[in-house]
């Protein structure tokens, strides 16, 4: 049996992610897959961070764009990550997973305060870690929270799980001559525009040379197999 090529992995969700083939809101079926999927590389020991997003029940940008301040705005983005990271943390120890989910805004009711020690050793007692809220502040995205919070944890790659399997030269969705891209620097992702991650978590990656492999998240076992070492993707490293 191969032997996992990571000790440890932040898996960045959007929150889109978890609406499955529903329009909004939080899809049982795709949250059950997902959480399978982990439950598997949890099984490998794998030490497994998840950064959630939060656009299946309110996005931010889209609100400030109507009108609403965008501060309020990304507040109630960050509120709509605790609701998935809750989902998601009922359902894995359902499956008899361990897991801790971490704020970066302070509700103690319902999820710890993110402290970067305690994640750690979370992570050290083997449980998966459920980072929500982002950076906890407006103007910045949960992408560049899979990047932050990889880098304070140790991480040895972020993986983007997307509804496509990988970075292409334009929507594949939309242009059926779209090319794929197994390989990318991380400068060309700027330069191109390449919607992979917002520019800042491009940039916080480049600087600590954190690979980012973005890969389809639907393909059941793609999680595992990236662990493994089977390139799947795209990867951007330089």
């Amino acid at each position: 049996m191969k032997k996992p090529v990571y000790k440890i992995i932040v898996l960045k969700i959007s929150g889109e992610a978890l609406q499955g083939k529903n329009g909004s809101g939080i899809d049982f079926d795709a949250l059950k897959s997902i959480a399978q999927q982990l439950k598997d590389v949890y099984a490998l020991g794998i030490k497994i961070a998840v950064v959630i997003g939060g656009g299946n029940i309110f996005r931010g940008e889209i609100a400030a764009k109507e009108g609403m301040d965008r501060s309020t705005a990304d507040y109630m983005g960050m509120l709509a990550t605790v609701i998935n990271g809750l989902a998601l943390q009922d359902v894995l120890e359902q499956m008899g997973v361990p897991t801790r989910v971490q704020s970066a805004i302070t509700m103690r009711a319902l999820a710890e305060s993110y402290i970067r020690r305690r994640a750690i050793r979370h992570l050290d007692k083997k449980r998966i870690v459920i980072f929500v809220c982002g950076t906890g502040n407006p103007y910045f995205t949960t992408d560049t929270t899979a990047a932050l919070r990889a880098m304070e944890i140790g991480a040895e790659a972020v993986l983007k799980g997307t509804k496509v399997d990988g970075v292409y030269s334009s929507d594949p969705l939309k242009d059926k001559t779209a090319k794929k891209f197994s390989k990318l620097k991380y400068i060309d992702v700027i330069n191109k525009g390449l919607k992979v991650m917002d520019a800042t978590a491009i940039t916080l990656c480049m600087e600590k040379k954190m690979p980012i492999i973005v890969f389809d998240l639907f393909k059941k076992g793609n999680i595992k197999k990236l662990v493994l070492g089977d390139k799947i993707g795209t990867i951007v490293k330089d």
